[in-house]
């Protein structure tokens, strides 16, 4: 029994060094409600116009009108890792027509699940 419960305490581990992929499927289905699943509430946010720390619900609408003035003809991820403390990184490359924005996600552990605790949409022409 005590081996059972050391292979469970040790493959959310292993699982938790690539972002989670409904994350990014979220994000390639601009789907807000999916994405918001995985907010810290609350998140810092900022998409074009908007900048600024928000709660759940709050960043959940301002990321569905980002996805309806900006849909996805691609989501990319560049690059990920982990630090020391835990945290999870992602930067992407999100396409909307001939919009180019680079992504940046921060995800922290919280109550023992990794949230994402800023959430940045920057157009390449800013």
């Amino acid at each position: 029994m005590l081996v059972i419960l050391s292979g469970f305490c040790f493959f959310p581990a292993l699982a938790q060094n690539d972002l989670n992929p409904k994350i990014a499927a979220a994000i390639r289905s601009a789907s807000a409600r999916d994405l918001s699943v995985y907010f810290n509430n609350p998140i810092d946010l900022t998409t074009p116009g908007n900048e600024g720390t928000y709660s759940r619900a709050q960043a959940e609408m301002i990321v569905k009108s980002f996805f309806l003035k900006y849909p996805p003809s691609s989501f990319t991820l560049n690059h990920q890792g982990k630090s020391n403390d835990g945290s999870q990184y992602a930067i992407g490359s999100y396409k909307s027509g001939t919009n180019d924005f680079r992504t940046y996600l921060l995800l922290k552990v919280i109550s023992g699940q990794p949230l994402i605790h800023q959430l940045k949409f920057e157009s390449d022409e800013e």
